[in-house]
Formats: C-alpha cells, structure tokens, sequence
C-alpha cells in the first residue's frame, strides 16, 4: 500500500503554495482532498485531488514580493542584539517609485503586506544591498532552498594579495563548517574590488571564503538575485516586486 503523506507537503510538492501557507489554509477550512474538507495534519495519498477555496486563491494571489537596498546597520530577519530588522524601513514614506512605473500604476502600502513577510536569503549586518522579503513561501522556496539555480551577485571590497591559486580556490574547492561550496564565478573587477556570483548562501559565506585565501572584506553589496536587479533602488528605499518582473 502507498504511504500517505500529509496534505500539506502534497500541496508544498505540487507547487500551490509553502507548507506553512497550505497549514493556514487548512486550518480556515479552504482545502479540499478528493471533495472532502480536511482538517491540519490529514495525509492522503500522493495522487489525490487537491482543491483549493476561491478564498485560498485570492489569498495566494495577494501575497507581495518587496525589494529593500539594505543599509549597513541592520539585520535581514528578527531583531537581534540592539540590531534593528530591515523591516522596520519598509513605511509609506519610503517607498520607492521607479522612474518607468507610472504613478497611477502603484501599489499603495498595506499593513497588511507585513503579515508573515519574511527575508528569502540573509545579508549580514555589515553587508547592504538587496535584500527580498516576500509572504511567498514557494518563492522562498525557489530562491533559498538547497536545490536553488538561482544566482545571486556581490560587489566585495577587499584589502590583501591574492595569486592565481586563491583565485581559483574562489572559484572552487573551498570547504565551510566541513563541507564543500558549490561552485562559484569570482573575478577581479579592480585592484580591489571582486565580483562574486553564488548559488547558495551560507552564514557570512563570502567573508569566510575570503579569509581562506589571506583576503580581509571591506565592503559587501548585493547588486542582483536571479533576473532581478538592485538597479537604481536609493540605500535604505524599498518597493515591490512588480507582476512583469521573475527572479
């Protein structure tokens, strides 16, 4: 007999939201399996009819995405010793209005929108630069779970020497807390100024790279995540990821 899996994990698995949207949806009454209304922790079998509330869609549908220039100084997630959360920037006065997006088309700040927003991937508080937080779990997902294809790029300020083997150590080879990274691209920009592209994001990953190879980081921007870019978001601005625009 096939082994039942929570309903949970199934809707996770086929791409209808993230196990913890799909809990809170359960629990409003607003899925279905095989025509019948399941209550949170039913598993079912992996090839069961899964439908959801017109409620549990509109709901899905009205998540947002926001992008924030992250300043030094602040926290990607919940606050932490003294530290304040990047979330704390995302007020009405802040928002950020593209030059191309006109003005009737934008999408007024809710307080809504700060309900189960979280941060899809870390940036350390001595790093800035973009920073995405979004009510999208599979999003999430996509962009920080360990079989992510998604590229993420820095500008690093170094101080130090670096020969051709450090190089390629960048590159590939190099190992953090006992295991190996995934390959990288790393290049020279300048005489001091490296251009990294990664496909992971372990803690502090690119200042403990660099320290391997007798690198000191000075500074640290993330400029792009996948086809989005930082562009010309102003330090400490935010704005939401528009319905044209896919990581």
């Amino acid at each position: 007999m096939t082994d039942l899996i929570r309903v949970s994990k199934l809707m996770a698995d086929r791409g209808l939201c993230s196990r913890r949207e799909a809990d809170e949806l359960i629990r409003r009454q607003w899925v279905k399996v095989n025509g019948q209304v399941v209550s949170l922790g039913e598993r079912a079998q992996p090839n069961a009819t899964i439908t959801l509330h017109p409620k549990a869609k509109e709901q899905l549908k009205q998540q947002v995405t926001i992008l924030i220039n992250k300043p030094v100084g602040y926290v990607s997630g919940q606050a932490e010793k003294n530290y304040r959360p990047a979330s704390v920037l995302i007020t009405p006065d802040r928002q950020f209005l593209p030059p191309n997006q006109r003005a009737g088309s934008r999408q007024r700040f809710q307080r809504q929108h700060l309900r189960g927003l979280a941060p899809a991937g870390r940036l350390d508080i001595d790093s800035q630069g973009l920073l995405v937080l979004t009510q999208d779990g599979q999003l999430a997902r996509r962009l920080i779970g360990a079989d992510s294809t998604v590229d993420k790029e820095y500008l690093v300020r170094v101080k130090g020497r670096l020969d051709k083997t450090g190089l390629s150590l960048l590159n590939h080879g190099l190992k953090l807390d006992g295991q190996a990274l995934k390959p990288a691209r790393v290049r020279w920009l300048n005489d001091d100024q490296l251009h990294f592209c990664l496909r992971e994001g372990r803690k502090r990953q690119i200042r403990r790279m660099c320290e391997q190879v007798g690198l000191q980081v000075l500074g640290l921007k993330r400029v792009r995540i996948g086809r989005v870019r930082l562009g010309n978001l102003p330090e400490g601005r935010w704005r939401y990821l528009q319905p044209d625009e896919r990581f």
